[in-house]
């Protein structure tokens, strides 16, 4: 896969013009969300989806070369359900190449305040227009949780809708602010994905951590209009419902490690060590320990200095 150096990156004047004011990254960091302005062409947006539909069908430009124990990839014979495809960026060229430009990475060095950003994952999502299909509906949930084997607090996701998106198309929501609170538990089975959880569970977590931080459950779901990008930061709780609108709903979850994110050795409160499905894909440190900047799978999208 071929990234553009960030060393070599500088904005136009019209990129400039795009990255989130003073005011945008203050709100950021009281809120843990921020809706960017446009920062895709509806160009860009229409080969995204052309790109999407080539890799359904089977297209790869290349493919990972062994399979993690926990990968998210839909197959034909699935179904209807919602479709979950991780490493896109590595495996289309055409979606890498939209999603790795440099702006995408300065917003996100912006809001994170970091001096340089890296891809951490990318998923394809393709949410069918079924209102009653249960997979669509994504539970409550933060994405530090299952990034427990990293030593970052900074890092973030921008999701990328290739349309208009709002709540009839089960939009991404927020819980405001809540990357700012105490959790009531540290070590135990948080680390465990969404969809290896009871959603009645996931749900009461929530409203418990609310009381422990004496404040409400505010949920804000975001419409996105096309091209834009919401970001939001890996601490705080989303999660989306179903698509009750006659098209389906096209995204993609870009996930983002700021410059001085690392490999951590990480254990649950029963013993079981952590592991993250990178660990079987990148390179090793001289530690011997899988190396978190592998530009292979986790190329760099934004370096300032």
């Amino acid at each position: 896969m071929t990234v553009q150096d960030p060393t070599l990156s500088r904005l136009t004047d019209e990129e400039r013009a795009l990255l989130p004011s003073d005011e945008d990254v203050a709100f950021y960091a009281e809120h843990g969300w921020y809706l960017s302005k446009k920062l895709f062409t509806d160009e860009e947006t229409e080969l995204l989806e052309k790109a999407s539909e080539r890799f359904y069908a089977g297209h790869r430009d290349r493919t990972l070369p062994a399979r993690p124990p926990k990968l998210a990839y839909w197959e034909p014979g699935h179904g209807a359900v919602q479709r979950h495809n991780d490493y896109i960026h590595y495996e289309d060229d055409t979606i890498a190449r939209i999603l790795c430009r440099p702006l995408i990475g300065a917003v996100a060095a912006r809001l994170a305040r970091a001096d340089e950003i890296r891809v951490f994952q990318s998923t394809l999502i393709y949410k069918p227009p079924v209102a009653e299909e249960q997979s669509n509906v994504v539970p409550w949930h933060f994405d530090r949780h299952y990034w427990s084997t990293c030593t970052s607090e900074r890092m973030l996701t921008a999701f990328i809708p290739f349309h208009d998106c709002g709540e009839e198309m089960g939009t991404i929501t927020m819980v405001d602010g809540s990357h700012r609170w105490r959790e009531t538990a540290v070590n135990d089975a948080t680390s465990l994905h969404f969809a290896e959880r009871d959603r009645t569970e996931l749900d009461a977590m929530l409203e418990e951590n609310a009381r422990h931080n004496d404040t409400e459950v505010r949920k804000i779901p975001m419409r996105i209009p096309r091209g834009h990008v919401s970001f939001h930061h890996c601490r705080t709780y989303h999660g989306s419902g179903a698509n009750v609108s006659d098209r389906p709903r096209r995204a993609i979850s870009f996930h983002l490690q700021d410059g001085d994110n690392r490999y951590r050795d990480f254990h649950r409160s029963d013993g079981t060590r952590v592991s993250y499905n990178h660990d079987a894909l990148v390179r090793r440190t001289s530690e011997g320990t899988p190396d978190y900047s592998d530009p292979e799978f986790l190329p760099t999208l934004w370096r300032s200095r």
